[in-house]
């Protein structure tokens, strides 16, 4: 009888240690929470979601006032025209920008344990091009490479032991510009865990340096379009 009812105090007894491993591991997992890189992404991400509502608000207006300006007369629909058409080069890059941003450097890390004396690293194209979408994701406007602008049709691939950009080749060190607000495009590269800590494990060295003001070159290269075309809306 005894052994009978100290068999089931253990079993109980189990039972219940089981319970309460189990209730704290979910709720250690429930007050862990959201991490704190995340809340920055998301943060950056409404950031970013705000700036756009904000200009497609202001497109908006430009244009309300450019078709009041072409009802008046010829010369207000010329202006008018002369103006889009500023704003339109501008936003596909065939002009000179200048503005506050940031100068991302890229170069080989030296690892101290390379018994060769060689430097068995380097910097790729696809490193380029992550930093690239890095900082338009953060909200860089303007965008050059050693030079070279970037805009929608932009190429950025390894040739051999270059990297060509724009069809131009290119060589270390590379230094990207960008356009945009300094802190915010600085701060989704330096992120904990962010790309600069992972390129850092991929033996690849990034420096990034606010600039009060940044020179981004225009874009010089013709653009053909062969076989996209312009789709004529029904009348």
């Amino acid at each position: 009888m005894k052994k009978t009812l100290y068999a089931s105090i253990l079993l109980v007894s189990v039972i219940l240690g089981f319970m309460v491993a189990f209730q704290f591991r979910t709720a250690g997992r429930v007050d862990s929470g959201v991490s704190i890189d995340r809340v920055q992404l998301l943060t950056t991400e409404l950031k970013q979601l705000d700036r756009e509502y904000i200009t497609l608000l202001e497109e908006a207006q430009d244009l309300e006032q450019k078709l009041a300006q072409a009802e008046k007369g010829r010369p207000q629909a010329s202006q008018a025209v002369h103006e889009e058409l500023q704003k339109v080069r501008q936003l596909a890059g065939m002009t000179k920008m200048q503005g506050p941003g940031v100068e991302v450097n890229l170069a080989p890390v030296t690892r101290e344990e390379d018994q060769t004396g060689e430097n068995l690293f380097t910097v790729r194209d696809e490193d380029l091009l992550r930093v690239i979408n890095e900082l338009r994701a953060a909200g860089a406007e303007a965008l050059a490479i050693n030079g070279q602008r970037i805009i929608s049709t932009s190429e950025i691939r390894l040739a051999g032991a270059f990297i060509d950009v724009n069809l131009t080749r290119i060589s270390a060190p590379y230094s990207i510009l960008a356009i945009g607000a300094p802190g915010q495009l600085e701060s989704a590269l330096i992120i904990k865990g962010g790309l600069v800590d992972l390129m850092d494990d991929w033996g690849v060295a990034v420096t990034v340096n606010k600039r009060e003001a940044i020179t981004v070159p225009a874009y010089t290269h013709r653009i053909n379009l062969e076989y996209a075309k312009p789709l004529k809306e029904a009348s």
